[in-house]
């Protein structure tokens, strides 16, 4: 019997650039793994549920503990869920939203891992090491591969 797939939940921001282009908020994964990729080393904020957590409540405290502030208020819209290659299922909803990049922020959520790999020591590293603003159609090509899917179902709710 196989195990069931691990789950998250997260929170897009998205809102119009001062070009008039639809950007998204995105995070840069922290820790040396990622330290000089760029593409497909950004992800929608988002973690997994506390035992018994609604989704949507996973995706708005993880916005929180990931971004260091919690979500601006606005409306849901439910993305549904994407497989990671990993076999992750990552569920999101939508908010058309500003958050303001250069305003101070709270404590961010980090992460421990082994450094080097089987060297036996451990550091610890936040999990989203920078926040940016990216028009959509370039977001596609910075985003975790599966979460490229997410983008398409936002894209076809705002022409809808």
């Amino acid at each position: 019997m196989t195990a069931p797939a691990r789950t998250s939940a997260g929170l897009l921001l998205h809102r119009r650039g001062p070009d008039g282009r639809t950007e998204v908020l995105l995070g840069h994964m922290g820790g040396p793994f990622w330290a000089r990729k760029q593409q497909g080393a950004w992800t929608i904020p988002k973690g997994e549920p506390l035992p018994d957590e609604d989704p949507h409540a996973t995706a708005l405290r993880e916005f929180a503990e990931e971004v260091g502030l919690p979500a601006p208020d606005g409306t849901d819209v439910d993305l549904g869920e994407v497989r990671q290659r990993a076999g992750k299922v990552v569920r999101a909803w939508a908010r058309a939203a500003d958050l303001d990049l250069s305003a101070p922020r709270g404590p961010v959520s980090e992460v421990t891992v082994e450094w080097p790999p089987r060297s036996g020591r451990t550091m610890t590293f936040p999990e989203i090491d920078e926040l940016r603003w990216w028009p959509l159609d370039e977001a596609r090509g910075m985003v975790v591969t599966a979460q490229a899917e997410l983008l398409d179902r936002l894209e076809s709710h705002l022409a809808a």
